[in-house]
């Protein structure tokens, strides 16, 4: 059998099912707000609607029903999330925060946007979070936070990250923007640090288009994220201030989410539980059909936890399949077609996941800010390759990712991913 690679005839050619979660309940709740005549009661002086809307309060307080937490705050975007927490966390020019280089650029551009300066830690070989040898490690005088990833929907492991941060007195801020709904024990992921941020971007297990929450139970943290997020230095005077520390980073911007998209949110969080039910069942199902193949590794979750598989992360052993994983995976997919409503992104199948962030161009040529380079003006720290070892032979070496595990993918439509890829290592002489 001639492999699709070489010329043969692909393995499927009917497009994959979208991931669509919108049905009626939102084209309801939209309608709504369009009728109302709202679409944002935001001000940004000292007044009630300062925290917004009827729909924007409501997503709030079901978010935080939900989660467990006491205090949810919407914004306009998860990196707007990331960006408000580093704020009110009160980072300053010359800090020190560290971060994972395997995540999506907010997680680290955040520190820049308070002249902080990034410092990369590695990951875990077997969960792709930050490994917490390598960010002890990292720690000097000069770090002030810790920004942690619950990378692909898998928790951080909190207990021994938790302890290192108040051995140290740092702060946790938890991306858990690809693991709404993940849990370490009976917490759920996002509220197991000192703030966390959830997406709602359109991609994401739930969205409103775009979108994101930040929570926190820390009523002091709580107040200096609503204040970043609508204007802060417009209300203080207004609110009236105790003490000059009240002002430190509250030069506030416009983070505010509209009344239409937290009412397609509230929609969405309702979805939530069976949506996460079919992911977990597709992927336990992809695991064992995959296993068949002797260079491919599955999954594994951290002891103790529930993972929400944002994509579906899987290992490649080259000596078994004697080729690269870039040249197997090639070949898997020219047998696969693209998935509707993301035919842009091809097939949705990966070598890697995002390119280690300090081998991007910010990091190496160290500009940020103006053309003299703040803040790395104010930081000897520079950015090698080799500095993530893990990070490094993960992403060029052994990580797969994809996204077929997706609810709306048939038994049928896994059978033909599971087809292809036990095609590709069947005829595998034929990429020798």
């Amino acid at each position: 059998m001639i492999l699709a690679i070489n010329g043969g005839a692909k393995l499927r050619t009917t497009p994959f099912p979208a991931y669509n979660t919108i049905g009626s309940e939102e084209e309801e709740a939209v309608l709504r707000v369009l009728r109302s005549g709202k679409l944002s009661t935001y001000l940004g002086t000292w007044h009630d609607d300062f925290y917004g809307g009827p729909e924007v309060r409501a997503l709030e307080k079901e978010w935080c029903d939900y989660f467990g937490v006491k205090h949810a705050i919407s914004v306009n975007s998860a990196t707007s999330g990331l960006y408000a927490a580093v704020g009110a966390c009160g980072i300053s020019p010359g800090d020190e925060v560290i971060v994972s280089a395997y995540t999506m650029s907010a997680s680290a551009t955040a520190a820049l946007l308070y002249g902080a300066i990034p410092i990369f830690a590695d990951i875990e070989e077997e969960y792709y979070c930050l490994d917490v040898k390598s960010i002890e490690a990292k720690i000097t005088a000069k770090t002030k936070a810790i920004i942690v990833v619950d990378i692909f929907g898998q928790p951080y492991d909190a207990p021994a990250i938790n302890a290192l941060a108040k051995k140290y007195n740092l702060y946790v801020i938890e991306d858990a923007a690809q693991a709404p709904g993940a849990m370490l024990g009976n917490t759920f992921a996002g509220t197991l640090g000192d703030i966390g941020i959830y997406s709602l971007n359109y991609h994401k297990h739930i969205h409103s288009g775009e979108g994101g929450i930040i929570v926190t139970n820390d009523d002091a943290l709580a107040h200096k994220l609503r204040l970043i997020r609508n204007h802060a230095e417009a209300v203080l005077s207004a609110k009236g201030i105790a003490n000059k520390s009240e002002l430190i980073n509250m030069v506030g911007f416009n983070y505010r989410m509209t009344e239409i998209e937290a009412a397609i949110a509230r929609c969405q969080l309702k979805k939530l539980p069976d949506l996460l039910t079919q992911r977990l069942a597709n992927t336990e199902y992809l695991n064992q059909k995959l296993a068949k193949i002797p260079c491919i590794l599955a999954t594994k979750i951290r002891p103790n936890a529930k993972h929400a598989f944002y994509v579906h992360p899987l290992q490649f052993h080259a000596k078994i399949a004697g080729m690269h994983r870039n040249r197997f995976i090639d070949a898997v997919k020219a047998e696969l077609p693209p998935t509707l409503l993301r035919e842009e992104s091809t097939v949705l199948l990966s070598y890697g996941y995002v390119k280690p962030l300090y081998l991007q161009p910010l990091y190496q040529e160290r500009i940020a800010f103006g053309r003299d380079g703040y803040p790395f003006t104010l930081s000897d720290v520079t950015y090698p390759k080799g500095l993530c070892p893990v990070t490094e032979d993960m992403h060029y070496n052994r990580l797969i990712t994809h996204e077929f595990m997706r609810p709306g993918m048939t038994q049928n439509d896994m059978d033909d991913v599971v087809r292809a890829f036990v095609k590709v290592w069947e005829n595998r002489e034929e990429l020798l």
